[in-house]
This record gives structure tokens, C-alpha cells and sequence, in this order.
């Protein structure tokens, strides 16, 4: 009960800070918040259940190399974002390689959109009588159609508001499941009882899952698309910040959560977080579904808004944002009633590792010396993931 008061009062405090008007008007901060969303878009519920049953105590390690992994890619797409702004004109390698990277980034926003709102509909049914796949199904096709409804009729500045809300109510509960989390390792090594499992995984299949799960620490990428409102120089730095925020609550929500809870007997689904939590406190459960729905839905805004500007800017004109829209809901709905959110997650992984290998050679093409070399080696990885990554069992 104190642990749940304890929840409760950081939520709130949180909350408060995140609305604090001088915090709010930050050019930074407000320039960090898409790319935040798309970060934190679901992998602090889904990473925690597959990290803790397919690597054991091992999950800080992996985690911590998805982290660094999305480092580096990011540093080729910073790297691009420098390079363009002390240049002109680009060359034609450069233009061939940035709409290759476009047309991919397009598709692999359909499929993360996909995930985000499976994950939806996944979590919005969860704890009540209507738990059931065909049910979430149901209610992801309901949230595409919202989405779609209010970007073709007001358009992604609409959107973009509702993003905005999302961002600061899924912080602030992600702050209570911190705090939670906390409160329940210090009372579990007090009594010595914190959990050390062996891994299930190892080898080449510990790999490739770990590849198949890079989509869960995307969305940096998004700064790279807000030249229209952020000069350069301030998309470079809200990328870094978006990441390194993001970073610093998977590190710390992966070992918590790693040596405290005991999963032996849970089944792992997509929803597994919120059984796993109520062992921790009883207001986690709740609280989680709020911000599954606030995390899943601001994740699916900004790449559905990502998309649409995208596509319109690929065919110069001819299929307008709303149009796009209307195409990635469709495609969404195909995905969302062929397969299970797993292998969604796994075919969004590829496909924005696809995108960080193409921007990785565009870096290639801009860089020298060793920073060349490196570019080259993401491209490859990039690749490398693309082929192998798979999903979980």
C-alpha cells in the first residue's frame, strides 16, 4: 500500500514537471518530443517479458547493445544531417541513396505503425471480460480508424497535439513503474532474494531475436525529418537528447526488472508486463494500460505522420499526406489480421534496419579516415539484421 502512494506521487510529480511552463516552451525539449515518443513507443512494456525470458540475468547486457546500436545509427544519420547543411547541393550518389532511404523509411513506418496499434489494441482489452485476440484485433482496426478520421479531416497538426498529451501522461507513468520497481528490488535484496535465471538463448539464435528487436529502440530517425521547423544544428541535439533519455529508462527498467520478478510459469505474450507487475504493486497494472494505450498511440501518430509527409514528398505532389494516410491504414489492417504482434515487431525491425544501412552508406559517402570505416561496418550490420533478424517463439 505505501509502495502504491509512493507509484502514485511520482506519476503526479512527474506529470507536473513534464507541464511546468518553463519547461514546456524549451526549444530542445519540444523538438525532442517526437522523436522521444517514437522511442519509447512500446519497448519498455514488450522489451522487459523477451528480454527476461530469452537471456536471463544477461538482459542488462543485451539491452545495453541494442542501446549502443541505436547509437551508432544515429550518429550516421547526424552525421548526414551536419553534412547536408555545410553543402548546397548534394551529389547525385547522395540524392539516389536519401530517396532509396525515403521509400524504405515509408514501408518500414507502415509496419511500426502496425505494431504500435496491435500493441493497442493488445493492452486496451487486457484487463477487462473481452480479453481475446479477436477482440484487440477489433479495437487496432477502431484506433486506425481515429487516426485516419483526424489526419485526413484536420491533418498531422492535429495529431501532432494529441502526440504532444500522450508524450507527457506516458512519461510520468513510466516514472511511477520506476519508482515501483525500486521499491520492490530494495525490499527483494533486503531479503535476499534477488532473482539470477540462466539464459535460454545462446549463440546465433540470441543474435538474431536481439536483431529482430532493434525497431523497440527506433525513432530517432524522426529528427531527420523536421528541417522545416528545427534548423540543423538543434535536430542533432534533440536527437541526442531523445536517446539518451530513452536509453537511461531502458537501462534502469531492464535491471530492475531483471532480478526482481520472478517469470517462471508466465507465458510470454505481448501483454506479459501487466501480470508480471502485480506482483510489484497493484496500482502497475492499471497504470500500465493507461500508458500501453498513451505510448502505442503517440508512437503511432508520429510515424503515421512521418509517413504521410513522406510519401507526399516521394511522388512530388501526386498522392497527397491525406491520401498516404488512407494507404497505410489499409496496409496496417492487412498486417494487423495476418499475423501475430511478434512478427509484426520482427518485419519492423528489418525494414528501419534497412533504413539505417541505406543512411549509413549515404554517411559512407560523406565521411573519411576512420569515421568511413565505421559508416561502411553500421551499413553492413544494417544489412545483416535485415536478413537474419526473427522473431520471437
Amino acid at each position: 500500500m505505501i509502495l502504491d502512494v509512493f507509484i502514485v506521487l511520482a506519476v503526479l510529480a512527474t506529470g507536473g514537471l513534464l507541464l511546468w511552463p518553463r519547461l514546456s516552451v524549451l526549444r530542445l525539449w519540444r523538438a525532442a518530443i517526437t522523436p522521444l515518443a517514437s522511442i519509447i513507443g512500446s519497448g519498455f512494456l514488450v522489451l522487459g517479458p523477451i528480454l527476461d525470458a530469452s537471456y536471463g540475468w544477461q538482459a542488462p547486457l543485451v539491452m545495453a547493445a541494442l542501446c549502443l546500436g541505436a547509437w551508432a545509427f544515429g550518429a550516421a544519420i547526424r552525421a548526414n544531417i551536419a553534412h547536408r547543411a555545410a553543402r548546397e547541393e548534394a551529389t547525385p550518389t547522395e540524392v539516389a541513396l536519401e530517396n532509396a532511404a525515403s521509400w524504405v523509411l515509408s514501408f518500414a513506418y507502415v509496419i511500426s505503425v502496425a505494431y504500435y496499434l496491435n500493441l493497442f489494441g493488445a493492452f486496451g482489452v487486457r484487463l477487462t471480460p473481452f480479453d481475446s485476440p479477436l477482440n484487440a484485433r477489433l479495437l487496432t482496426t477502431a484506433a486506425y480508424a481515429v487516426i485516419l478520421a483526424v489526419g485526413w479531416t484536420r491533418g498531422f497538426g492535429a495529431l501532432e497535439r494529441m502526440e504532444q498529451v500522450s508524450v507527457g501522461l506516458k512519461l510520468a507513468i513510466i516514472a511511477g513503474l520506476l519508482v515501483g520497481l525500486c521499491g520492490y528490488f530494495v525490499t527483494t535484496a533486503e531479503h535476499g532474494a534477488l532473482i539470477v535465471k540462466p539464459p535460454q538463448l545462446g549463440g546465433w539464435a540470441a543474435v538474431t531475436l536481439a536483431f529482430g528487436l532493434i525497431v523497440t529502440v527506433q525513432g530517432f530517425e524522426t529528427s531527420r525529418y523536421l528541417g522545416r521547423t528545427y534548423a540543423p544544428e538543434m535536430r542533432i541535439r534533440s536527437m541526442k537528447l531523445a536517446q539518451i533519455v530513452a536509453s537511461a529508462i531502458y537501462m534502469v527498467y531492464i535491471v530492475l526488472l531483471t532480478y526482481t520478478v520472478d517469470t517462471a510459469g508466465t507465458e510470454l505474450t505481448e501483454t506479459a508486463i501487466i501480470s508480471m507487475m502485480e506482483v510489484v504493486a497493484p496500482v502497475l497494472p492499471l497504470l500500465l494500460v493507461v500508458a500501453a494505450l498513451s505510448a502505442q498511440f503517440s508512437a503511432a501518430v508520429a510515424d503515421t505522420g512521418g509517413a504521410g509527409g513522406l510519401v507526399n514528398e516521394l511522388t512530388h505532389g501526386r498522392l497527397t499526406a491525406r491520401q498516404s494516410y488512407a494507404v497505410l491504414v489499409g496496409l496496417g489492417l492487412a498486417l494487423t489480421w495476418s499475423l501475430n504482434v511478434f512478427e509484426i515487431i520482427s518485419y519492423a525491425s528489418r525494414g528501419f534496419a534497412l533504413y539505417y544501412a541505406v543512411q549509413s552508406a549515404i554517411a559512407v559517402v560523406g565521411a573519411s579516415g576512420p569515421r568511413r570505416a565505421g559508416f561502411a561496418a553500421l551499413a553492413v550490420l544494417g544489412v545483416a539484421i535485415t536478413v537474419f533478424g526473427v522473431p520471437v517463439e
